[in-house]
């Protein structure tokens, strides 16, 4: 059986490695060999994937910042869409990652129309649509629709499309995760230290337009706080000599890693970090968080007033329930007085801590149980053979 699957960013090259491993389970169950190729990342590759072309790096929010991508992303396409052309694989996985996807998508819908084309983990449309021609695209692009979230498998399926609600593959991922004590033995950190992760990039332009907030905080605290020390789990490689300069600039304590992620976020007192995929990780850990997020100045006031473009929330334990159950600051409120204030305020009041952490205790009822990814790659599998 050979897959496609095609997805992007840092977040969705991950997504696409627990889904790979656990394709690679079922076929191996019935004695089924399988050949996967895409486009992803490393991730993806190391769990056994032949990749077409890296799309971890390429991915941008906003209307500016995209600009730089435009060409390397069509180039990825032009050659997903040869490969696919001269080898056209048994089904077609598309991961998150709305406007390539749905390149190819209706590229498959035109020139293949019988290829089977599963979504798993649909764009969040079904939070901030800003044209429902987008919804209807995503619908008519795939046979079947693996939702993560409850909302979301009702929300497409209220729209014409055939769903099935797997639940969050991140469930299944911290079930590897250490405790905070043993993760906390592992990078070698004190009884007695305080320990805040700094997740402030897996973007480049999020380099550029957060994380001199989030370091400016981060010095503020480490003045307050002497006890404390900084963990940085680095997204891609190509942000470590951006990060130890900024650390040097500010005169961090501060330990860079690729590849003790999971450790950093089981082990830390507190996380200042970007919106994303690793709000939901450290939620699923317990470990309150400030969340922080900027664009470039024109884009904010692009959306704001051309395309009135307004979101309930940002971060996704938030938009599981639709309430604050982290503090998010966006845009203009994303300063670095601001987020020590909301950092010390979850440091030292218990009471505020037990609070988040009652509210991510509520969100894992939605997220679903433990399976996520096998579930998915059930489906995956019967609708190839359907």
């Amino acid at each position: 059986m050979k897959i496609f699957i095609s997805t992007g960013e840092v977040s969705g090259d991950l997504q696409g490695a627990l889904l790979i491993t656990a394709l690679k389970r079922h076929a191996a169950a019935i004695g089924l060999e399988l050949e996967i190729t895409g486009l992803g990342g490393w991730r993806m590759a190391q769990a056994g994937a032949t990749i077409l072309g890296d799309t971890a790096g390429i991915g941008s929010v906003g209307i500016f910042e995209s600009v730089p991508y435009i060409l390397p992303t069509i180039a990825l396409q032009q050659k997903a869409k040869e490969y696919l052309k001269k080898s056209p694989p048994d089904a077609v996985v598309l991961i998150d990652y709305l406007t390539p996807n749905l390149g190819i998508g209706s590229y498959i819908r035109r020139c293949f129309p019988k290829l089977p084309v599963v979504w798993y983990i649909a764009p969040q449309e079904w939070v901030w649509s800003l044209s429902p021609r987008n919804t209807s695209l995503i619908v008519n692009t795939c046979h079947k629709l693996l939702a993560i979230f409850p909302e979301e498998a009702r929300y497409f399926r209220e729209k014409g499309a055939q769903v099935s609600w797997v639940g969050h593959p991140l469930v299944d991922r911290m079930q590897d995760a250490p405790s905070r004590e043993v993760a906390r033995k592992n990078l070698g950190i004190a009884p007695e230290q305080v320990s805040i992760a700094l997740i402030p990039a897996s973007r480049h332009q999020e380099i550029k337009y957060l994380m001199p907030a989030i370091f400016e905080a981060a010095k503020i605290i480490q003045d307050r706080v002497p006890e404390v020390h900084f963990w940085i789990p680095l997204a891609r490689e190509a942000y470590r000599s951006a990060i130890e300069r900024a650390i040097e600039n500010c005169g961090l304590r501060a330990t860079v890693s690729a590849d003790r992620t999971l450790d950093i976020l089981a082990a830390a007192d507190l996380a200042i970090t970007k919106s994303g995929t690793v709000n939901l990780e450290l939620a699923l850990l317990d470990v309150p968080q400030v969340v922080a997020y900027r664009v470039s100045p024109i884009t904010a006031w692009i959306a704001r007033h051309l395309l009135k473009f307004s979101i309930p929330f940002m971060s996704p334990p938030n938009l599981v329930e639709m309430k604050p159950i982290v503090p998010e600051l966006l845009q203009n409120e994303a300063t670095a007085e601001n987020i020590v204030s909301r950092a010390l305020e979850l440091l030292h009041d218990g009471h505020l801590r037990q609070q988040t952490l009652a509210g991510y205790r509520e969100m894992r009822s939605s997220l679903g149980a433990v399976g996520a990814c096998d579930r998915a790659a059930a489906e995956i599998m019967k609708t190839v053979e359907s």
